[in-house]
């Protein structure tokens, strides 16, 4: 909406308008093309601003103008919210997670992330979980804030509690774990079938995965897994 009044109230009127040209010849009127006998030369006089009263737009302006009155009439939605947006983390963990928002959001990069909580109260806590997921079910910004810590659920990719010996593993919308014999715990990405070894001694994560440990003083052990999702072509 805007209000009445204002040069923005104002400016809606632009919207009628293809293009400059069609602005132009709406100042022409029919006394100057009575007299000039040429529609062209009437809007160039136009331009100039000899035959109009009012204010004349350039065209830079005219094309400014509208599109302001476009993008707050007819705003274009997001595809995705940066929830880390203006937000500065101080935890080493959710900076890198900030950093890595926009390319899971657009489904560019995976990140899985591997925490593991050590409390004082000796209830140790491991998981692995799809950063992707939990971004679209939670609210992360008390994460970024550092209002909240990042544990591990029942409902992530894997959940193991250590006093009761008690797991749980899940199918998220990006990955399936997989037990194999030779390798142990293999995560499979869903969109392009490549795996993620998660196994610390392995030489290397997988195809297209990168692992870097974060050092955190609020969480016990931090890696983070970054795959580069290749799309799988359909012939």
């Amino acid at each position: 909406m805007t209000t009445p009044g204002t040069q923005l109230d104002s400016d809606r009127t632009l919207l009628q308008f293809k293009n400059y040209e069609e602005y132009l010849n709406s100042l022409v009127t029919p006394v100057d093309f009575c007299y000039l006998r040429n529609t062209k030369v009437a809007s160039q006089l136009a331009e100039l601003g000899y035959r109009c009263t009012g204010e004349t737009l350039d065209k830079d302006t005219f094309y400014q103008r509208l599109q302001i009155v476009k993008d707050l009439l007819y705003p274009i939605p997001k595809a995705y919210h940066l929830t880390s947006e203006f937000l500065i983390p101080f935890d080493p963990l959710m900076q890198e997670l900030a950093i890595r928002e926009r390319s899971n959001r657009l489904h560019v990069l995976s990140t899985v992330i591997f925490v593991r909580h050590n409390p004082r109260l000796q209830v140790e806590v491991s998981g692995y979980i799809d950063y992707n997921e939990r971004l679209k079910t939670e609210d992360w910004q008390p994460y970024f804030e550092g209002k909240r810590k990042l544990w591990p659920k029942i409902t992530d990719l894997t959940y193991y509690h250590w006093k009761v010996g008690k797991m749980q593993v899940n199918v998220s919308s990006n990955y399936e774990p997989v037990i194999d014999s030779k390798h142990g715990l293999l995560l499979k990405n869903i969109h392009d079938r490549k795996y993620i070894n998660v196994d610390p001694k392995a030489i290397t994560p997988g195809v297209d995965t990168t692992r870097v440990r974060i050092y955190s003083d609020a969480y016990k052990h931090v890696i983070l897994y970054d795959h580069v999702i290749r799309r799988v072509v359909v012939e």
